[in-house]
Parts: C-alpha cells; sequence; structure tokens
C-alpha cells in the first residue's frame, strides 16, 4: 500500500511547513525510500502566477510550466520528488474542476456538496499525483493553519484517508508553535489548544513538531505529551537555526524524527545514503570567503520574493568554497538619486533579477551601466537580461529613447517586445511563455564555458522578448548574442564585449538549482565575482 503524510500547522502561519515537509522527504530519500511531494494551498486563486511578490513571495515555475507556491521550490531542493502541475493543490482548482463536471452533468444530476464531492475531488488529485510519481510515501503539505475557515474541506479530507487506505498507511504530522514569552519561558498552552482545535474535526497528531526559539527539554516534551495526547518520544523540537535551513534535515535525523515516521508507516528502511548532504553542509562550517553580490531589484521588502534567487546564489558560492552575503540595492532609490558608488560600495557582483511593470526600471538601466563601465561581474535574468540589452542599445548602439514595450508602448526603438503569439492575450494566468525549454550556446561565450555544453534546458517565465528587428543592430555594434532558441529565431542569452563576466539570461536557472548540484550559472558568477576582488586586492 502507498504511504501518506500530512502536515499541518497550528496558531500561525510561517513556522516552516514547507521546511519540515522537504526535511522529512529529505530524510525518507536517504533512505532509499521515494517519495513524493504534494502542495496544497486553500486560497481560491486557481495557482499562484498572478499573485504579487510582495504578498506572497516568488512564483515558482515548475517544468511542465505550472506556476507554483514557492514551497515547490524547497521540494525540489530537499528531494529528487519531481515537481509540476500535479504537485500542487488549491481551492480554485478544485472548485473550477467540480463546477465544471457539474455543468457537464457528470453527477448525474445530484445536489453536489462539499462532501462528498469537493472532498473527493481533493483526495483524487493527491492519489493522482502519487501514481504520476510512483512513490512509496506521499508527503502533503496542508497550506494555512488549523482554524482558518479556507483549510476545513482539505483538513476534511485528510481526515478521511484514515477510512479509505488504513490508520497504518496514513500519519499525521502538526507542526506548532512554543513561543518564547517575556525573553524567560516557553509556553505550551498555544501548542496545546492547537491539537485541540485539530482533535475536534477528527484529526488526531501522530507526531508534534514544536517551532521555537530554542530546543524543548525533556520535561516540556512530557507536558506536551500529556495535553496533546501524543506520546513523548513522538514530540520533535524544530528549533530555530542560525546557520543554514540545509541543515535542519540532519537536526530532525540526530533527534530521530525519520526512525519514527518509518516505524509508524511500517518501513523497512536501507542503508542511509546522505553524504552528498553531509558534504555540503561541512563545506559551508568551513567556508571563510564571504562573496557580496548586489540584487539591484524592486521586490525587497520581502525576502521570499527573490527566494530562489537567493537560494541560488547560495548553493554557487559553496560550490566555490565560499559563503554569499546579499546586498538588497533597491532600484527606486538610484533612480531618487542615491550615490552609485555608495550603493554599489565593496560589491564583488551584480545580479538583476526578474519583474514586471515599469516601477523601477531606470535605476535598474542605471545600475547595469555601472556595472558594465565599471567592469563588474552582472549576471542578468528574464527582465535583467532585458536590462542589460536596452542599457547597451541606448549607450553603445547608439538607439537613443530604446525600450521595451512593456514600459513604453511609444518607444522609438522598441529593442525589447511582446511576443507576437502574447498580442491578443486578454487573460494573465497561465498565459505566459511558461516552463522548461531548449537553447542553443555558442562557442567562446561565458554562457557556453559556465554549463560545458553547446544545448541547455531551462525555464521560462516571460511575456517580452528581444525583438528580431534589432538583433543586427544590436550585434553590429558588438552585442554577443550567446544563446538562442532551436532554428535561431529568439535571443536566450546576451554578452556585453570586453566585459571579465557578464551574462543576460532570459530563462529562469535559480529554479533548477540545488544545494547538492548548483546551478553551473550561478556557480561561474560567483567564481567570477571572487577573482575579480581577489585581483582588486
Amino acid at each position: 500500500m502507498k504511504k501518506y503524510i500530512f502536515v499541518t500547522g497550528g496558531v500561525c502561519s510561517s513556522l516552516g511547513k514547507g521546511l519540515a515537509s522537504a526535511s522529512i522527504g529529505a530524510l525518507l530519500e536517504g533512505h532509499g525510500i521515494k517519495v513524493c511531494m504534494v502542495k496544497i494551498d486553500p486560497y481560491l486563486n486557481v495557482d499562484a502566477g498572478t499573485m504579487s511578490p510582495y504578498q506572497h513571495g516568488e512564483v515558482y515555475v515548475t517544468d511542465d510550466g505550472a506556476e507554483t507556491d514557492l514551497d515547490l521550490g524547497n521540494y525540489y531542493r530537499f528531494t529528487s520528488s519531481p515537481v509540476g502541475l500535479k504537485n500542487t493543490i488549491t481551492t480554485g482548482q478544485i472548485y473550477q474542476e467540480v463546477i465544471r463536471k457539474e455543468r457537464e452533468g457528470k453527477y448525474l444530476g445530484r445536489t453536489v456538496q462539499m462532501i462528498p464531492h469537493i472532498t473527493d475531488e481533493i483526495k483524487r488529485r493527491i492519489v493522482a499525483a502519487t501514481n504520476e510519481n510512483e512513490a512509496k510515501v506521499t508527503i502533503i503539505e496542508v497550506g494555512g493553519t488549523v482554524g482558518d475557515l479556507e483549510s476545513v474541506p482539505f483538513l476534511e479530507a485528510s481526515r478521511q484517508f484514515v477510512n479509505d487506505m488504513g490508520k497504518e498507511n496514513v500519519l499525521f504530522i502538526h507542526l506548532t508553535l512554543v513561543p518564547l514569552v517575556a525573553g524567560e519561558e516557553l509556553k505550551t498552552k498555544p501548542t496545546q489548544h492547537s491539537v485541540k482545535e485539530l482533535r475536534e474535526i477528527g484529526i488526531q497528531p501522530d507526531i508534534l513538531l514544536c517551532r521555537g526559539p530554542e530546543e524543548l527539554t525533556e520535561e516540556m516534551k512530557k507536558k506536551i505529551s500529556l495535553f496533546t495526547n501524543v506520546e513523548k518520544r513522538s514530540v520533535f523540537s524544530a528549533y530555530d537555526v542560525d546557520t543554514t535551513v540545509y541543515e535542519i534535515p540532519l537536526i530532525y535525523r540526530e533527534q530521530g524524527l525519520h526512525l519514527n515516521v518509518m516505524e509508524k508507516l511500517g518501513l523497512t528502511p536501507e542503508k542511509p545514503q546522505m553524504a552528498a548532504w553531509e558534504k555540503f553542509i561541512r563545506t559551508f562550517h568551513n567556508s571563510k570567503t564571504t562573496v557580496r553580490i548586489g540584487m539591484l531589484g524592486k521586490y525587497l521588502n520581502l525576502t521570499d520574493s527573490y527566494k530562489s534567487i537567493n537560494e541560488a546564489l547560495f548553493h554557487g558560492a559553496i560550490a566555490n568554497g565560499a559563503r554569499v552575503e546579499i546586498v538588497k540595492i533597491d532600484s527606486e532609490e538610484i533612480e531618487e538619486g542615491k550615490k552609485l558608488e555608495e550603493a554599489f560600495k565593496d560589491i564583488d557582483g551584480i545580479l538583476i533579477p526578474g519583474g514586471f511593470g515599469k516601477r523601477g526600471i531606470e535605476g535598474m538601466l542605471t545600475g547595469a551601466r555601472y556595472a558594465r563601465e565599471k567592469r563588474i561581474p552582472c549576471l542578468g535574468i528574464c527582465l535583467g537580461m532585458q536590462i542589460m540589452v536596452i542599457e547597451y542599445a541606448r549607450n553603445v548602439a547608439g538607439l537613443k529613447g530604446a525600450n521595451s514595450t512593456e514600459f513604453n508602448p511609444e518607444t522609438v526603438a522598441p529593442v525589447v517586445s511582446l511576443l507576437e503569439e502574447q498580442m491578443d492575450v486578454k487573460e494573465y494566468g497561465g498565459t505566459m511563455r511558461l516552463g522548461r525549454s531548449e537553447s542553443h550556446l555558442k562557442d567562446g561565450t561565458k554562457i557556453r564555458e559556465a554549463y560545458g555544453s553547446p544545448m541547455i534546458f531551462e525555464r521560462h517565465r516571460h511575456r517580452y522578448e528581444v525583438s528580431v528587428r534589432y538583433r543586427d543592430v544590436l550585434e553590429e555594434a558588438g552585442l554577443m548574442v550567446s544563446g538562442v532558441t532551436p532554428g535561431n529565431s529568439l535571443v536566450e542569452s546576451v554578452q556585453w564585449p570586453d566585459h571579465p563576466w557578464s551574462t543576460g539570461v532570459q530563462f529562469h536557472p535559480e529554479f533548477t538549482s540545488k544545494p547538492t548540484a548548483p546551478n553551473p550559472l550561478f556557480a561561474a558568477f560567483i567564481k567570477a565575482s571572487l577573482a575579480g576582488r581577489k585581483k582588486e586586492k
């Protein structure tokens, strides 16, 4: 029988259910157990594609073009489980499908209700994801917190899994808060109430992960066990780490969480294989050098807005035996007159990330020019590549007023313009160029050197491209087109001439970076940033 682990949360959001789920997946995979990761988001949006980075963080794009919650990025980085459209479930998707079936008469005239029709659709999707990945264990993270009205159908569906699959095949793990009050004493009452609320809807947690600033004492575990009806040996500390989140699986392993999970599900583990993970952590702790990367963006108020980029920079730094310090540089502040020397002081490399809309664009262009003229290693991603192209067009190719039609539809030199197939698009959800596609890299370029291959596959998410009309003009002015789509039809990457290291890419290489397998472009960017600093010294 397939096994199912439901990870729920209580008290408040942002406790780390995604990291906990991903860590459990990593530990089970480390024992030879194939896992499938599923994220449930209770919001009514069909997917995360139209949500603001300020409110929801980044949109993580999968190979099959699904626009998902950033937790799927954690699943990808922590496990080898494939992630795609079937690994994300939202209220919007569930209602949309149930209503579609009702309109088509699939329910044969019966009254469509929350139970069984909504809950059955939820369960169907979980099982479909399990079968798609041929997994032994499926880990389902239920978004939101216990007590949220929108989470009720998903929790009810989770409860029904016990009847459908048998208690021996279903495990409930509840992540809850143990706060430190007045800086003096850890309080267990929020955990007690959270478990009580979960039990009121028919779910008794098998394992508790108690999030707090410090490790629980044996006495506190005993108290929590007494009031929650969870055996003491199944109460674990999810204490804060001040190093890296990639230590979390090893911290749980030290406490025996994986053994507890496997025992409860009747799983027979293979000999543990986490040598690569352990090596990554050792390299991190032994790293003495720190590289400073300036992130020239406009969604800087929320750390999760550039979650995958932050992680990819971290992976790339460790691959070079270094640590990374990400310096946030708000492009709007540069527009408002902040001195460039002050903004980029002691910066080893500049990264210009993706984004949408004209706000902050002129600041990005100013920063790109600074990186080009001061010969600072520069990596532009999606919008960042377009910024590199526009800046070069204006200041080197002599195309005064060059711009993207996204920012100025009336520009006299639209060097970046809307894809032809996007011209008549009215709906914004799921309509961009999305997902994994092929790029051909030219010999003698930085990107070709980084990947070590003439052909790569990376994920896209954009509507605008470098205009074919201006490609010859830009190349005649010296801009190197270093990567193209099959058939040489679209520009996939560019490179400034006579520059130590510069690459702009239309795709998102950050989505395919893992701690034990860093994306080659990020590793090369960090290497160049370190080399430039050493040369200066």
